[in-house]
């Protein structure tokens, strides 16, 4: 199924880092806002790393991101995609970075999984230039036995970055 990206880059002028996905999951774009899947991860691992209160509602998702300077999008404008399985994206079109990079403080850029990570690197970084940092999936299709302590130690880079 031919999918249109139908959220807005979320980011302020204060954003210093970028987290991008690969599309929006299906219960993400039902919802209208990032990682909305109940069993996404996402949520609970930056709540987990700024070592605060889990953000459950879109308004106290929005303060978190903005209290501590994030930026969220996704690599992919349009493609092909089976629900919301990464392993099935075809015919893949890059959203256009440059608003969000020009309008922020923005430096460092993030990719959940492997296929954001890869698509970011061909279709996006030839245009940015900025060397993306690959973060694992938070999907709940990513498991492994120690999933929470493994996305717990990996996320805790952003902290750094967001600092600054």
């Amino acid at each position: 199924m031919k999918v249109e990206h139908e959220l807005k880059p979320f980011y302020d002028q204060d954003s210093k880092i970028l987290i991008l996905g690969t599309m929006p999951s299906v219960k993400s774009r039902e919802l209208g806002f990032y990682y909305a899947h109940p069993k996404n991860r996402f949520w609970w691992v930056l709540s987990q790393v700024y070592q605060e209160e889990l953000p459950t509602t879109i308004k106290e998702q929005k303060k978190f991101l903005t209290k501590h300077h994030i930026a969220l999008f996704d690599v992919l404008k349009t493609c092909t995609i089976e629900g919301s399985s990464d392993a099935s994206i075809k015919d893949p079109i890059p959203n256009d970075l440059s608003p969000i990079l020009k309008n922020s403080q923005i430096k460092t850029i993030f990719t959940t999984g492997k296929k954001a990570y890869q698509l970011y690197q061909k279709h996006i970084y030839p245009k940015t230039k900025i060397q993306a940092i690959s973060l694992p999936s938070t999907s709940p299709a990513y498991a492994r036995k120690d999933i929470k302590e493994y996305l717990l130690h990996e996320y805790q880079i952003i902290k750094e970055y967001t600092k600054k």
